[in-house]
């Protein structure tokens, strides 16, 4: 099993936010969807950084909090499948993927 899913964590963000004048859909209307999704919602602007760092850390926080229970520990990214010509003592027959 993989932290890679059908249910992928989302955060739904009102960007423009510095553009109040120009609003097309109302912050109200925009809370009440992400609530009926049971998303988080943040308004944000690219303009002024409002809430844009904020939202990368809830959703960082959110993937890898899901990573951490979800992810086969036995093999992560980081480590080496060695082949079995690169071990010191070759594993049995039955363990090795060479």
């Amino acid at each position: 099993m993989h932290a890679y899913c059908e249910n992928p964590d989302i955060i739904l963000c009102g960007n423009k936010s510095d553009l109040e004048d120009k609003r097309v859909i109302s912050e109200h209307k925009a809370r009440d969807l992400a609530e009926k999704h049971g998303l988080v919602y943040l308004e944000t602007s690219a303009a002024t950084g409002q809430n844009v760092e904020r939202a990368v850390e809830i959703l960082l926080d959110r993937v890898m909090r899901r990573m951490e229970v979800t992810v086969d520990k036995s093999l992560l990214p980081h480590q080496k499948v060695l082949k079995c010509h690169e071990r010191e003592t070759p594993p049995p027959n039955s363990s090795c993927y060479c």
